[in-house]
């Protein structure tokens, strides 16, 4: 494997890579230089799906019949691969994504470890015994994979996202059509190599690139795809549920989230600070659980708020290759202009703006899409910029005066994802715990911390109400089987 640039990228069907029917490509952009392009992607057809679906469908009955150790032993293998080119991977998401070099190294090291994670889950138990109310039978509960499943995934997290759902699926006896986001395509290609080198049986794992009107949707309504897993906005993710139920396919979703930090008066500031500042700002704010809304009680509002725009104004922003940036741009020309609209929007609305707001002038970011941390305050609840997902670098500032009112405003969202709290105070601790309505909350910690052995996912309409990661992806990946049998 090697950082290649301009390649095209092929679709991974049956063990080998094809192209599509159809000649058409969509350019993949370096969104620190849009002069470079990193590669080419496949705008494939719904015959390449159709390909794509039929091997999977032909795979499953032999990968099913497997031990979970031997599925497990690919699995060890891949992250093995992975591990071994994880700096070439790294490099292509930077370049392809715009997140720092670190970043994604982290985010790879992070696929690896959830290889490995599910590699084990083949040895671990998928079942129970049942007293029978006859006194010679034996009953117990196995568990049996989907059949095939369409896994489509979002953009921001091209290595993690993908993996955290392929790896539950191959480890539970389905077999796997991914269709990547097309902005990082090329990162998924690298991912992909990974499992060809690995050598999974013809049919098992599969990918097909392409628009998410075509791919997306042929996924969505193909009769022989059993399941579907999505991670993307809840305006697709609706779609996706929608069409899935139509035609009795399982689906997961996990869609945007609008998380919240509440700053209470006893909280440690300098920790607060930083926590909301790399919940907020990192990976340019382009997190589902990325801190949006900052609601500070007011005895401590202007201590934290000086604090808070004091570093803002020091991040370092640029090309995520270079050492000493700490943010790098938007991913795309698409999403810099959504960022820049929302600014517009909060000013509109009559939000004050602290810092940033604007594009930057300078001749070295002039090419990329970079836009600058900003930080708003004299937000309301029922503005736009407290009420939709921006997917950028936008805090907006929340000043409250009690705690009860800190989670008024924080669960007055139709989003439910993640939030987090500062403070000393037990009682303020539990009263979060237990009234936040996010499906992930952290004490003393941002909101973006996610941990690959634990439970994922949202309430309210952040999900479809399952959970990904850890353990709980069986829940998805199977159905449970009752066994009754009587001698």
């Amino acid at each position: 494997m090697s950082v290649q640039t301009a390649v095209t990228c092929l679709n991974f069907i049956n063990g080998e890579w094809h192209p599509s029917e159809q000649e058409a490509v969509d350019a993949s952009i370096n969104p620190a230089n849009r002069n470079e392009v990193v590669g080419y992607v496949q705008k494939s057809t719904i015959q390449d799906l159709d390909k794509a679906v039929e091997a999977a469908n032909r795979a499953k009955k032999a990968w099913r019949k497997l031990s979970g150790a031997a599925r497990g032993e690919y699995l060890y293998k891949v992250a093995n691969i992975l591990e071994k080119n994880i700096n070439i991977v790294a490099e292509t998401m930077t370049r392809e994504m715009g997140k720092t070099l670190p970043e994604a190294k982290g985010e790879t090291a992070r696929g690896v470890a959830i290889l490995r994670y599910y590699a084990g889950e083949g040895l671990r138990k998928i079942g129970e015994n049942i007293p029978s109310t006859d006194s010679e039978a034996l009953m117990f509960t196995t568990r049996s994979p989907l059949g095939v499943v369409g896994v489509i995934t979002p953009w921001n997290f091209p290595v993690a996202i993908p993996i955290w759902k392929i790896a539950p699926a191959l480890i539970y006896g389905n077999t796997v059509v991914l269709k990547p986001a097309q902005e990082t395509a090329v990162t998924a290609s690298k991912v992909m190599e990974c499992f060809a080198e690995a050598g999974f049986p013809s049919g098992v794992i599969n990918m097909v690139t392409g628009p998410g009107s075509v791919i997306g949707q042929g996924i969505i309504d193909h009769p022989t795809i059993d399941g579907i897993t999505f991670t993307g906005s809840d305006t697709v993710g609706k779609r996706v549920g929608q069409g899935a139920l139509a035609r009795g396919a399982k689906y997961q979703l996990e869609m945007g989230g609008k998380n919240p930090v509440i700053v209470a008066n006893d909280a440690d500031l300098d920790l607060a600070v930083d926590a909301t500042i790399s919940g907020g700002l990192k990976s340019t704010g382009q997190k589902c659980t990325a801190t949006s809304r900052v609601i500070v009680q007011q005895d401590i509002y202007e201590a934290f708020k000086e604090r808070l725009i004091e570093k803002v104004n020091q991040l370092q922003v640029g090309d995520g290759l270079q050492a000493e940036t700490w943010m790098g741009p938007c991913a795309s020309e698409s999403q810099l202009n959504t960022v820049l609209s929302y600014i517009e929007k909060g000013k509109e609305e009559g939000a004050t703006l602290l810092s940033g707001g604007n594009r930057y002038e300078n001749p070295e970011l002039a090419q990329g899409f970079y836009v600058q941390p900003t930080v708003f305050e004299d937000v309301k609840s029922e503005m736009t910029i407290a009420q939709e997902e921006i997917f950028g670098p936008v805090l907006a500032l929340m000043k409250v005066e009690t705690m009860e009112e800190a989670l008024e405003v924080a669960n007055d969202v139709k989003f439910g994802l993640s939030a987090s709290i500062f403070t000393t105070n037990i009682s303020s601790m539990l009263s979060f715990i237990n009234e936040m309505d996010a499906g992930l909350v952290r004490i003393n910690a941002e909101s973006a911390g996610v941990e690959l052995q634990a439970p994922f996912g949202g309430m309210k309409q952040s999900s479809s109400h399952s959970r990904e990661q850890g353990q709980a992806a069986i829940e998805f990946f199977t159905s449970i089987k009752t066994v009754f049998v009587k001698g």
